[in-house]
């Protein structure tokens, strides 16, 4: 293909055409007609020899070319960025939306704060905080562009994603303070009532159940939540007993709580930042997510 025949403009369109996955929201996005969109994307058809967007059941769909497309084009389009772009240095001069994938515990803990520093340091930029699915969800976003940072515990990423570990989080087995339980703790104590445990697929087994299996025990699940914020406040108004990161229990309410180590040996976790490699020289991403490092280290 020579490059001399293609108008890289087309590649914009087509960038916004691939993420909408429909012709008129694409055209509003990068502010053309809907007339000039659809003209785009035969044009892109023809370059391609694919169809690239299909009408399927409830809308239009990606060919598989289309999907093969779509992280390419981003790191093209954010190479030609960064040639065609002076470097910005002044943060309060930024003028953009940096997209945030964060699990909830990482969020209750640090976005109010975050959003303050941002406040101060560079105030026109913007914070879209997306919600934690799954480790899988949140690489994908990174991959595709759609999402621009990422806080949980996230696996071994890919080569062109970077991650970096910010801390090491521990269980603790937590209570209301009056609970049956808490003036005698131990492990028959522990199995001897309900327990809630956290899964955003609404699992109602994990390793600990595993874990004690191996040991010929077993427990009651009373509940299952997908959220850890949300169990410390289901586990401070029942008999349920919760087994949560240390940091998941509020410092503010500490004091309601009986917190114990686990009677039996509980692996911990990392919880790690994330982002794709066409991010390091985006200075927006890098400050916010150089304040994020300060406010969980």
């Amino acid at each position: 293909m020579n490059l001399r025949s293609i108008d890289l403009n087309l590649l914009v369109v087509l960038d916004a055409l691939l993420e909408e996955a429909h012709v008129s929201r694409a055209a509003a996005r990068i502010g053309l007609s809907q007339p000039a969109a659809s003209n785009a994307l035969e044009r892109c058809r023809h370059i391609f020899a694919d169809p690239l967007l299909e009408r399927r059941k409830g809308g239009m769909a990606l060919t598989p070319k289309a999907e093969s497309l779509r992280a390419p084009l981003k790191d093209a389009l954010a190479g030609l960025s960064a040639v065609l772009t002076q470097p910005e240095t002044d943060l309060t001069t930024l003028d953009q939306t940096v997209r945030l994938i964060m699990a909830d515990l990482p969020a209750a803990i640090i976005a109010g704060a975050l959003y303050a520093r941002l406040a101060e340091t560079a105030p026109n930029l913007s914070l879209a905080i997306h919600p934690w699915r799954s480790a899988g969800a949140a690489l994908d976003a990174l991959e595709a562009g759609t999402s621009d940072l990422a806080v949980s515990a996230i696996p071994e990423p890919g080569k062109h994603l970077r991650r970096e570990e910010l801390l090491r989080e521990h269980y603790v087995v937590a209570m209301r303070r009056e609970h049956p339980a808490a003036g005698d703790f131990s492990l028959a104590r522990w199995l001897a009532f309900p327990h809630l445990v956290i899964s955003a697929e609404g699992r109602m087994h994990g390793a600990l159940d595993e874990a004690l299996a191996r040991r010929k025990l077993e427990r009651h699940i009373g509940a299952s939540v997908p959220s850890f914020t949300l169990a410390a406040d289901i586990v401070l108004k029942t008999d349920l007993i919760g087994m949560l990161p240390s940091r998941a229990v509020p410092f503010e309410q500490r004091n309601e709580f009986a917190v114990f180590d686990p009677p039996i040996p509980v692996d911990g976790f990392a919880l790690h930042l994330a982002w794709h490699a066409r991010r390091d020289q985006d200075l927006a991403t890098q400050h916010v997510g150089a304040l994020i490092r300060k406010l969980l280290q």
